[in-house]
């Protein structure tokens, strides 16, 4: 009983802590705008990036990657060693406290319900399972590289995503073998390619906008 409390707990507290709307209060703070109603209207770095410039947008990255981090290291790590929470493995339980940030950062309180698309926070994510497991040092690595290959090739945010969003489960696959780790990870890529799927459309309709780093908001 107090293992299934202390598990809802720190779910509970994941998804707060990825509920918080970074480049909502940047673009608050900063011009005074509701970003839900400019750009791409997402509440997301890609759109912080183009309404607010380079600096405010990388350090809205930055802080919805460490969402994702925080919650696999030390949130994770406090109710691993101070609760003893038992479940299929301690890489599982990370998963699942991160899948409940990613869905804190899509689906926040704080916005009505309203968010990002949980790239940041997934890729935050994988950073703090990467630390906890060497091997998961070589899913990292070709997520990051199949991210960064179609971006050179499309300048595309939302098609480098999701192509790095779907190489996700399988590189756990091919490296980690494990099926409970895999069902979680295949969740989480299903999950941010869902909310992706007004992105699919603009694609498909050749109305994506690409991203210039070097141009101005």
């Amino acid at each position: 009983m107090v293992q299934t409390l202390s598990l809802i707990l720190a779910l509970l507290i994941s998804y707060l802590i990825g509920s918080f709307p970074t480049a909502f209060l940047f673009a608050k703070a900063l011009k005074g705008i509701d970003i839900r109603q400019f750009g791409s209207k997402n509440v997301g770095a890609t759109n912080a990036l183009r309404l607010l410039g380079k600096g405010p947008g990388l350090t809205v990255l930055f802080i919805d990657i460490l969402k994702g981090l925080f919650v696999t290291t030390i949130l994770a790590d406090y109710f691993l060693t101070t609760l003893g929470i038992s479940l299929p493995s301690k890489l599982f339980f990370k998963l699942c406290l991160g899948l409940a940030a990613i869905i804190g950062h899509t689906y926040p309180l704080t916005l009505g319900f309203k968010g990002g698309k949980g790239v940041a926070t997934s890729f935050g994510v994988l950073i703090g399972l990467s630390l906890a497991n060497l091997v998961f040092v070589k899913v990292l690595g070709l997520v990051a590289l199949a991210w960064l290959l179609t971006f050179i090739l499309t300048k595309y945010v939302s098609l480098s995503s999701i192509i790095a969003t779907l190489v996700f489960p399988l590189a756990v696959y091919l490296f980690i073998k494990d099926s409970a780790i895999f069902i979680i990870t295949l969740a989480i890529s299903i999950f941010v390619v869902f909310r992706h799927k007004s992105n699919i459309i603009r694609l498909l309709r050749k109305e994506e906008t690409r991203l210039n780093i070097f141009r101005k908001p």
